[in-house]
């Protein structure tokens, strides 16, 4: 079911006819305080194509949104039922024990407390540059320093120079696919990247987001979960984000040697996700042809856009996610703000790749709508 931000609220049944005249929305009476999403950038007659923060055009499946419908009444009570329903959808999932399982408000909670839980003043975090930068963040706002490790000549991360800064780390953070780079490790490197971790520095976890797992086609690539049931030093980290289109909602989840989801679990925020997204998350996680119908719709916009790039000269990275990076040869903040006065909105300066321009992968209308103004801009 793919739904626009519009029939999202038509979707549960609320009408967004009464919502719009709403308090929230209504009583203002401007424009331009109405989200971004139901606004037109100034002299666009269609509200922006948002292309810049990776994520899912779709929308949650039917069955989130069933899900979601049936737990209204529950609005009024605490989520410790439905947080225990999610572990265990979950842990069938993954074919791992509840114990395994810890839950976060997104990925972002899980990555922060695994920085809380496992760095400190003079134990550091390991990280990529450029990668998902909210470890590296939260690291930096409370004290704990972070070595950033610069992506080597294929954007893929350097696994070895990472290795190699390990001694003495409390934690490493591999984003695998990397955001923003696009670029994955396939098994066999991963494996022997932990391996030299804990040679050369056996007390230094590592975490492996996996973030853009369900969006990866390359066959050497497999998850890191068995590594991380059977490692107390490997974790993994999911989301209902990405290819399950809840990034709104935050929902995400980390699994881990039971040891280690212990320690972690003493740094989470209780009660931290509400009923109607575990509802959703629950709803979503077995939904193999919501998933699949996803993965499809990704790979033929994805191909498209990577194809409109490449024909007009420019290099494109290897993807494994559902954003492309694209070598503009050039300073992209004209081609940025070109684009969102026109009506699309691409990704941030990811430094040091001063020259690359982020793009997410939108609906396929949107993505032909979309190539149509780049084509104009970046001429």
């Amino acid at each position: 079911m793919s739904v626009s931000r519009r029939s999202f609220v038509s979707a549960l049944g609320l009408g967004s006819a009464g919502l719009l005249a709403s308090p929230a929305f209504g009583a203002r009476g401007r424009e331009a305080e109405l989200p971004s999403w139901l606004r037109a950038e100034p002299g666009s007659a269609s509200p922006l194509i948002r292309l810049d923060s990776n994520e899912n055009p779709n929308g949650p499946g039917a069955k989130a949104f069933e899900a979601m419908r049936g737990m209204f009444g529950e609005a009024n009570r605490y989520p410790d039922a439905e947080e225990r329903v999610l572990v265990e959808a979950i842990a069938r999932a993954h074919n791992v024990a509840t114990e395994n399982i810890v839950l976060g408000c997104g990925s972002s909670e899980t990555l922060r407390l695994c920085v809380e839980a496992f760095t400190s003043p003079t134990k550091a975090l390991i990280s990529a540059s450029p990668t998902f930068e909210a470890p590296g963040r939260f690291a930096r706002l409370i004290g704990h320093p972070v070595i950033a490790v610069p992506v080597d000549a294929k954007l893929r991360l350097d696994l070895d120079q990472m290795a190699a800064k390990a001694n003495g780390a409390g934690l490493i953070f591999v984003c695998n696919p990397n955001n923003p780079t696009a670029t994955v490790h396939g098994a066999s490197s991963v494996q022997a990247f932990v391996a030299q971790v804990r040679r050369t520095s056996p007390g230094t976890t590592i975490l492996l987001d996996e973030a853009y797992h369900e969006y990866v086609d390359d066959p050497t690539y497999r998850t890191a979960v068995p590594m991380a049931i059977a490692d107390p030093n490997v974790i993994v980290s999911r989301t209902f984000s990405k290819v399950f289109g809840m990034a709104g909602m935050r929902a995400g989840y980390a699994i881990a040697h039971r040891d280690t989801a212990n320690r972690m679990q003493d740094w989470r925020v209780d009660s931290g996700i509400n009923v109607l997204a575990l509802a959703a998350a629950t709803a979503s996680i077995s939904d193999t042809a919501h998933i699949a119908e996803e993965q499809r719709k990704n790979r033929e916009a994805k191909a498209f856009t990577r194809a409109f790039f490449e024909n007009a000269g420019y290099a494109v990275s290897a993807s494994e996610t559902n954003f492309l990076m694209v070598d503009l040869r050039r300073d992209p903040a004209p081609v940025r703000a070109a684009s969102r006065q026109a009506g699309v909105a691409v990704g941030r300066p990811f430094p040091p790749l001063t020259n690359w321009l982020r793009v997410s992968i939108g609906t396929m209308d949107e993505m032909k709508r979309a190539t149509t103004v780049l084509a104009r801009v970046l001429a």
